[in-house]
């Protein structure tokens, strides 16, 4: 996966460079120094070709769905029901449905896996989860479709203040 060591133990080199990695991917760019964005670049660069590669590789299926039922105001729908020994209980009403949902093909499925591997959960501002390699094959695939690499670019900043490292910005093009 990665070719320099970047000063830290394999594990700990492998989990700033997957971070670096999801971070470029949430927000599109990120400030680091020349090495690390050089080895972020190759990793990002390999996942997106492989988005590209794989994107509308899906189909529709019609799936059949069991939801609690629902009222007017949101609330699940419940009845009152008697068990085996005589005691009465609240039930949700169940009701069932068919959807159509897109199911990946298998090789979608592994280059989805594969993506997983190389990135880390998000949560928004809200606290919900993001999904980012469905960000990735549905945002960011169709930009770079006809695109043959090269979907980053390094900016050179100049040297941080503390210790003189090359600091540049890594970019989605």
């Amino acid at each position: 996966m990665a070719n320099r060591k970047l000063g830290r133990t394999t594990d700990i080199r492998l989990s700033m460079l997957k971070t670096q990695v999801t971070d470029l991917i949430w927000h599109g760019r990120i400030e680091t120094t020349l090495t690390r964005a050089k080895e972020t670049k190759a990793i990002a660069d390999s996942l997106i070709a492989l988005a590209v590669k794989e994107a509308g590789n899906s189909e529709e299926v019609e799936v059949k769905v069991s939801k609690a039922k629902v009222d007017e105001k949101g609330n699940k729908v419940t009845e009152l029901v008697k068990s085996k020994n005589g005691r009465e209980y609240l039930k949700v009403v169940r009701e069932d449905t068919t959807e159509k949902r897109k199911k990946d093909m298998p090789s979608k499925l592994n280059a989805r896996r594969k993506i997983m591997q190389n990135i880390n959960k998000v949560k928004d501002e809200k606290g919900k989860n993001v999904d980012l390699a469905t960000k990735l094959f549905d945002e960011i695939a169709p930009k770079y479709k006809d695109v043959k690499g090269g979907y980053t670019r390094i900016i050179r900043k100049g040297p941080r203040k503390g210790d003189s490292a090359e600091t540049v910005i890594l970019e989605l093009i």
